[in-house]
């Protein structure tokens, strides 16, 4: 599989964003914060569980699939107060699923995937900025689209992706996470 950055392509160490009159930073993921990231993921899973939300669990996502995306340079941290608040990873990985919405997934997309805001920091803007990154990284890549998917009880998600100016596309289900349906977005830059 090839590798999220480019050559010539230099990945930004840190990108300060205001919260809520609080710098949160924005910055890639290092190994060292597999940790902290799966404990996160560990306070979240129940969470999204008891609204109906199947789809993460306590296989995926794991540490092998994080310490992956750290090694592509996909995966984006999130930290306010010296913590890890969330977690996203921004890669060009599009499943075979989303042509059934319409897309041409040989056409290169910046894709929004693992997207996780720790319940201590929600309501801080974290997924918010974490989505601003992804336009970020397409606009320094020359990429004008943007897509991603959420599980179809993940509300949130659902309210916050149109108001950034996604545009749904479609409902698919996913082969990896059978008896699950995702919903599609997609945005397109100027």
């Amino acid at each position: 599989m090839m590798s999220f950055i480019q050559p010539g392509f230099k990945v930004p160490r840190r990108i300060p964003a205001l919260c809520h009159n609080q710098t949160m930073l924005i910055r890639p993921a290092l190994l060292d914060d597999i940790d902290p990231i799966m404990a996160l993921v560990r306070r979240v899973v129940p969470l999204m569980r008891a609204t109906g939300n199947l789809q993460w669990d306590d296989v995926y996502p794991n540490p092998r699939v994080f310490t992956r995306d750290v090694e592509l340079n996909q995966l984006w941290v999130a930290e306010l107060d010296g913590q890890i608040a969330g977690v996203a990873a921004i890669t060009t990985d599009q499943e075979p699923a989303y042509a059934a919405v319409g897309w041409d997934i040989d056409e290169l997309a910046i894709v929004v995937h693992r997207l996780a805001v720790d319940p201590a920091f929600q309501g801080r803007g974290v997924a918010l900025a974490l989505m601003r990154q992804a336009e970020t990284v397409a606009q320094q890549r020359g990429t004008r689209i943007l897509r991603v998917d959420t599980n179809t009880h993940n509300a949130a998600t659902q309210r916050m992706f149109p108001k950034l100016g996604y545009q749904f596309a479609g409902e698919i289900s996913l082969e990896f996470r059978p008896g699950l349906r995702f919903l599609c977005y997609e945005k397109r830059l100027p």
